[in-house]
């Protein structure tokens, strides 16, 4: 498989298996950053206190919607460069790993990639600022389209199997696998060609023997 391909570019398909997997791979470079940090931790003179408190594997995706929110820069830093750093590095690279792979998932859904804006963007935006926005009943339609859009992008993206056969986004993930696996089965024996009928004024005596060589 092309990791590249699977990993950082937006066309073409996968199946369900390989965007589970993708989020799998997130989660292990999130702890792995999160090991790093600790590290460089260590090697300051407070690194031991900070080791006792502070165990932060986050490197959720909400984040992302944190950049928009002007309060965030308002906030009191808590962390210092390294883990700014590490924080900024792995946002950009997990959000990129995610849009990559979730856009092919909705290819193999045979849906464009804009529909990871009505499933992830406005769900994600809404719950970052709805804080923000009045406590009354007029809101209670758009707290429910929000949850609906995002139970509908988790049901698309991670529980229903994309479209049988080639679309429009490329050929079927599911069927290059089978194929790949029905192109190599064992050779079977083809009996006509392995024998030879001898004519009964042969030597050895007439009858079927096996060619000589196979």
């Amino acid at each position: 498989m092309d990791w590249t391909w699977y990993l950082f570019r937006f066309d073409g398909r996968i199946n369900r298996a390989l965007l589970w997997q993708a989020l799998l791979i997130v989660a292990v470079l999130a702890a792995l950053l999160g090991v790093i940090s600790q590290v460089i931790h260590l090697l300051n003179a407070e690194g031991l206190l900070k080791l006792s408190i502070k165990l932060d594997f986050d490197f959720a995706l909400d984040d992302l919607f944190k950049l928009v929110d002007p309060r965030t820069y308002r906030s009191p830093v808590s962390f210092d460069r390294a883990d700014m750093f590490l924080k900024a590095s792995g946002l950009a690279l997990f959000s990129w790993i995610f849009l990559a792979t979730g856009i092919k998932r909705l290819h193999d859904r045979g849906r464009p990639g804009w529909w990871i804006v009505p499933f992830f963007f406005a769900p994600g935006l809404f719950s970052q600022f709805s804080d923000l926005l009045p406590h009354s009943n007029w809101m209670l339609p758009f707290n429910l389209t929000a949850s609906t859009l995002w139970l509908w992008g988790i049901v698309e993206l991670f529980i229903v199997p994309g479209t049988s056969g080639h679309n429009r986004f490329g050929p079927d993930p599911l069927a290059d696998v089978e194929d790949s696996t029905a192109s190599s089965p064992a050779k079977s024996w083809d009996q006509q060609s392995e024998l030879e009928i001898v004519p009964p004024s042969a030597s050895p005596p007439g009858g079927m023997h096996v060619k000589r060589g196979t």
